[in-house]
């Protein structure tokens, strides 16, 4: 894997970060390896009943995730995450069970859906989402990025909006080193 990435599908920032990898890893021929990263436990299960039927369809589409890594299948864990977010963050539509349904169709995994239901996968999320937090935390959120040879991982990067493709590259280009410098710690400015 040349970037692990670990994600909550109910964030918006996540999902403008990931459609930013997914450019720089076809400019760049990286392979790019999805990963659970859960909301709900970094908040203790406090979920704001607002959010409640998002974050069910999200903790559910995690399982999926996870389900879809162990079988080596990462590519379609990718294709997945993509159909989810273009249904939800790009149609400006909150994350939902029938989203997730649509998704799980798009992407072409039927047979594999019964892993959305199945809480054994519940571990494995959990597993994940320790590894994420362990390596960039705390104090952090989703997306978490790892790379090989970082001893750290980093929370983002955050986007406002995805850049284009030289751009993108150009982020990725500038990050790369400071990752992999174990010296390096945060770099933030505040959101408008």
């Amino acid at each position: 894997m040349d970037a692990t990435f670990f994600l909550d599908p109910v964030c918006p920032f996540t999902w403008r970060t990931s459609r930013w990898l997914v450019s720089v890893a076809e400019a760049r021929s990286l392979t790019i390896e999805w990963r659970a990263f859960s909301l709900t436990i970094l908040n203790g299960g406090r979920i704001d009943p607002m959010m409640q039927e998002s974050m069910t369809a999200s903790n559910r589409s995690l399982r999926l995730i996870e389900a879809l890594r162990a079988e080596g299948r990462g590519d379609d864990a990718g294709r997945f995450y993509a159909e989810l977010g273009a249904r939800s963050h790009d149609a400006g539509s909150p994350l939902s069970a029938d989203i997730v349904a649509a998704a799980v169709e798009a992407a072409g995994l039927e047979k594999s859906a019964e892993a959305l239901d199945d809480e054994r996968w519940d571990a494995a999320v959990a597993e994940s989402h320790a590894l994420a937090y362990s390596s960039a935390g705390p104090d952090i959120g989703s997306p978490v990025l790892m790379v090989p040879g970082a001893e750290r991982g980093i929370h983002g990067p955050i986007l406002t909006e995805v850049p284009d493709t030289a751009d993108g590259v150009a982020v990725w280009d500038a990050m790369l080193p400071l990752l992999k410098l174990p010296a390096f710690h945060e770099i933030k400015r505040g959101r408008r």
